[in-house]
């Protein structure tokens, strides 16, 4: 309080104990009264109470000029009355104060704990939702997922699940742009939730969504809910003044609760969803248990290969290219074999498809020639030059930088003569715009290499890289041979002899493959063909067997 304040103050209380000592009778009430002033004039101390009730005493004296004994004793009790009071009331200040503290503190603690309800609530809204459509997230869809697949409600429940993934949707992106991207997937997921409500649908992740029917009672159930998005996302949606076409595919997966598991489930939906992609899209497909065993099985095979080349599991059978004119030996075609240790010898049908889809045929590929090439530079002939080796070369190994380099130090490193290796390609390899592919055989063609057409006649047939490409043969597929076993069948004679006749004209060698019968081989002889391979002049067997057979 600013000190004429104060002085104010005391000079009214003063007035008013000089009043209560001349009032008959006395009445300390007035005392009281005083020392509440003060209280409430935050006079909060003892010390501070007895210089105040000094200075009052002081003005009393003056202004009344006490002499007598009454007044004395009147004032000693005002006084008094006054100390009194000042205790009890600084009391109930401070026990009132403490009362605002406590509430204030318990109002503050109320907002604090309903602010961290809030926030946890918004925590929790934001870890399990996804920020661009408001969709559930993977999070969420997983925790409901666990409750659909672990509730108790009879041992029958089954659930259903939709996967979904919209088809090419990186066009849209690069076309627009990321901006308009964006909104054409919160248009799609705000369509696909509406389409399929009360069901659960999730985002979990870039343009992949899943939608779960908790209580399914068949796969009729889930197979709908799959069309009813499918239809919710037919129409164009227009975003930026652009019409954005959306379609999508989905697997559809239908299943009792209790005989599945929720990494089990999404692996199914997963397979399930691939094979809607593979079929072109804009559809749905149901899963299939035996479909997705045969590529589970295809898939723990392509994951054996790289530890399989490690253990030395593979090697390498020969099957002759046997000479139609006099039945020598010209070449030897390599065929790689896997011995593997659960499922016995495997033929290349079933692991070089595999190898070839997930990039594994060009350390697979290296191996085999690396190692035809090794037991070929060792065979000798009882008359005449030793047989070449023939070995296929994949498209990813013919495209690959350093095909050239990677032979001529294989050769060198082996000893083995250049004219003594062929390399096999098919037709399909070289139906690209790419002139590295056709260079590198070209030099490999210069280095005295023998450059073949594998399975001639089943691909595109285009004769312009006959002109254009290094090759010294030519291997027409099994599929011409076959018809040959009808003596009656003229139209098969009619094109193999066409073809001999045009690879002779570019001097080219023609090599039948799948010659199985007598018969086969001399209506090849008759018509002209160089050599033939096929189980009528010998299965692939070990280099052994071979080099008898030479020797």
């Amino acid at each position: 309080m600013p000190h004429a304040q104060l002085e104010l103050l005391l000079q009214q209380l003063t007035d008013q104990l000089a009043e209560a000592l001349r009032a008959e009778p006395l009445d300390l009430r007035v005392g009281h009264r005083v020392a509440n002033e003060l209280v409430a004039a935050h006079i909060a101390s003892a010390e501070a109470l007895g210089r105040t009730v000094e200075v009052i005493q002081l003005r009393l004296v003056r202004d009344l000029d006490l002499v007598a004994d009454d007044i004395e004793d009147r004032m000693a009790r005002l006084l008094a009355a006054i100390a009194t009071a000042y205790a009890r009331a600084l009391h109930d200040r401070t026990l009132d104060e403490q009362e605002s503290i406590r509430r204030a503190a318990l109002t503050a603690r109320v907002d604090a704990e309903r602010a961290l309800r809030a926030s946890e609530a918004r925590f929790r809204h934001q870890a399990t939702h996804d920020p661009l459509t408001g969709l559930p997230n993977r999070t969420l869809f997983a925790e409901r997922l666990v409750a659909a697949l672990g509730g108790t409600v009879g041992a029958g429940r089954r659930v259903g699940l939709c996967f979904l993934d919209l088809d090419r949707f990186k066009r849209v992106n690069d076309s627009y742009g990321h901006s308009v991207g964006d909104r054409a997937l919160v248009a799609a997921a705000r369509r696909l939730s509406r389409s399929v409500e009360p069901h659960l649908v999730a985002r979990l992740g870039g343009d992949a969504f899943v939608v779960l029917v908790e209580r399914s009672t068949g796969t009729g159930d889930v197979v709908a809910v799959a069309e009813a998005a499918l239809a919710a996302l037919s129409e164009p949606v227009v975003v930026g003044g652009h019409d954005v076409t959306v379609t999508a595919s989905v697997g559809v997966v239908e299943r009792r609760a209790a005989d599945t598991s929720p990494d089990d489930l999404l692996r199914a939906a997963g397979s399930t969803l691939h094979w809607a992609k593979s079929a072109g899209g804009g559809g749905w497909a149901l899963y299939d248990a035996e479909r997705d065993g045969r590529e589970q099985a295809r898939q723990a095979l392509s994951a054996a290969i790289p530890a399989g080349l490690e253990r030395g599991e593979f090697y390498l059978d020969y099957q002759p290219l046997t000479s139609l004119h006099d039945g020598s030996v010209l070449g030897v075609e390599a065929l790689v074999r896997w011995r593997h240790p659960d499922l016995g010898v495997l033929r290349p049908n079933s692991f070089i498809g595999l190898a070839e889809e997930t990039g594994l045929i060009v350390p697979l590929g290296a191996w085999v020639l690396a190692e035809a090439c090794r037991e070929a530079v060792g065979w000798t002939a009882a008359a005449g030059a030793p047989p070449y080796v023939s070995v296929n070369l994949a498209v990813r190994q013919v495209r690959r930088p350093g095909l050239v380099e990677e032979v001529s130090a294989l050769l060198r490193r082996t000893g083995l003569p250049p004219h003594r290796l062929q390399l096999e390609i098919t037709e399909s390899t070289m139906m690209s715009n790419a002139e590295e592919p056709v260079r590198a055989l070209r030099t490999l063609a210069d280095l005295g290499v023998r450059i073949a057409i594998d399975d001639f006649g089943t691909g595109y047939s285009n004769l312009a890289y006959l002109r254009d490409l290094p090759v010294t043969e030519l291997k027409v597929a099994g599929e011409f041979v076959r018809g040959l076993r009808s003596p009656g069948d003229r139209a098969n004679e009619r094109i193999l002899a066409s073809l001999v006749s045009l690879a002779h004209a570019l001097d080219l060698t023609v090599t039948a493959e799948g010659v199985e019968t007598v018969g086969q081989a001399e209506r090849l002889r008759a018509i002209g063909c160089d050599a033939g391979q096929g189980w009528h002049f010998g299965r692939p067997a070990p280099a052994e067997n071979i080099l008898a057979r030479i020797r």
